[in-house]
C-alpha cells in the first residue's frame, strides 16, 4: 500500500522550517467507478489510478450521475495518444506518448446519439521537458494518478456533424 506523507512548512522571518509531518493511506486501486469520485459543490472530483482509462471513466461517471453536460480540467500522469485534425482528410493524425506529465486537461461532456461525447484537449511533458499537445484521443493512467475536476452544467449539451467542415461540435 501506498504512503503519502504530507509536509506542512511555516515561513518565519528566518526561513522556510517545519512544522509538522502527517501520514495517510492512499486507497488501493479498484475498478469500482464509486470509488474514483465524489460530488463537490460545483460537480465532481475524480482520482484515477495507475492503469485506468480516462475516457472510459469520464463517459461511466456521466452515465451513472445523469450529466447533462460538464467542463472538465484535470493533472497527472500518463499514457497519451494526441491527434491532430487534418481537415483536408477529415481525420486525426495520431501520436502516441508514453510516461508523460499531463500538465494540463481542458475539455468538455455532452451528448451525441443519446450516448456521452468527450471532447478533450491536453498538454503533455516528457522527462526533458518537451511539451506536446492536441486533441485527446486515448489518455491511460500511468504511474501515480489523474486528477479531474467536473464542473456540471444544467442544461444538456448535443454534438453533431457540422457538414461544412465534417466534423463533430458542439450544439448550443
Amino acid at each position: 500500500m501506498l504512503k503519502y506523507v504530507f509536509l506542512f512548512i511555516a515561513v518565519t522571518g528566518i526561513g522556510i522550517m517545519p512544522t509538522a509531518v502527517l501520514g495517510a493511506e492512499a486507497p488501493e486501486a479498484t475498478t469500482e467507478l464509486s470509488s474514483k469520485y465524489i460530488s463537490i459543490p460545483a460537480g465532481y472530483l475524480m482520482v484515477l489510478r495507475k492503469g485506468d482509462d480516462v475516457m472510459a471513466y469520464l463517459k461511466q461517471l456521466a452515465l451513472e450521475e445523469r450529466i447533462e453536460s460538464a467542463s472538465i480540467s484535470g493533472l497527472g500522469f500518463v499514457n497519451v495518444t494526441f491527434g491532430y485534425w487534418d481537415a483536408a482528410q477529415k481525420t486525426y493524425q495520431p501520436k502516441s506518448f508514453n510516461s508523460m506529465e499531463l500538465a494540463s486537461l481542458t475539455g468538455s461532456i455532452a451528448w451525441e446519439k443519446n450516448q456521452p461525447s468527450i471532447h478533450a484537449h491536453g498538454v503533455a511533458a516528457d522527462k526533458e521537458f518537451n511539451t506536446y499537445g492536441g486533441h485527446i484521443l486515448e489518455l491511460q493512467v500511468d504511474n501515480g494518478s489523474v486528477e479531474i475536476t467536473v464542473i456540471v452544467h444544467p442544461q444538456r449539451l448535443e454534438r453533431a456533424k457540422d457538414k461544412t467542415i465534417d466534423a463533430n461540435v458542439l450544439v448550443l
